[in-house]
């Protein structure tokens, strides 16, 4: 168990592509967070669990779906450690291991409409995928 929560937590931090270990723990992220009140682990909380290897916990935790993925967190951060990142990161190894990937990288092309900008893409992406 020990082995597959380590290479879980190093999936989280490919995905996200960020350091957790930069986080110095300020709470400028929750401080920021709209769905704070909501949330039993807090953004800055989301950090440590993925430093401590507790993913497990983390995969269970409604936060992880409570998120509202705005990314103010990710502008408050001083560190660059990019909390919303990290859940976002999370969302998708859990989605993973329940077998949800939906498209497969070759179906995604033929879906891109030219004019339609790519942030309209990553946001019905994010909205519609849970």
């Amino acid at each position: 168990m020990e082995k597959t929560n380590k290479s879980q937590a190093e999936k989280i931090k490919e995905i996200s592509g960020t350091n957790p270990l930069k986080c110095m723990k300020c709470g400028k992220c929750s401080a920021s967070c709209p769905a704070f009140d909501a949330m039993d682990i807090k953004p800055h909380q989301f950090v440590s669990y993925v430093v401590n290897e507790d993913i497990e916990s983390l995969a269970k935790c409604e936060s992880l779906w409570m998120c509202l993925s705005c990314f103010a967190c990710v502008e408050r951060c001083p560190r660059n450690v990019k909390p919303g990142k990290i859940v976002d990161a999370a969302r998708q190894l859990v989605v993973r291991e329940k077998g949800g990937n939906y498209l497969k990288a070759d179906e995604i092309p033929a879906l891109i409409d030219e004019d339609l900008p790519q942030q309209l893409l990553v946001s019905a992406f994010r909205k519609y995928r849970r």
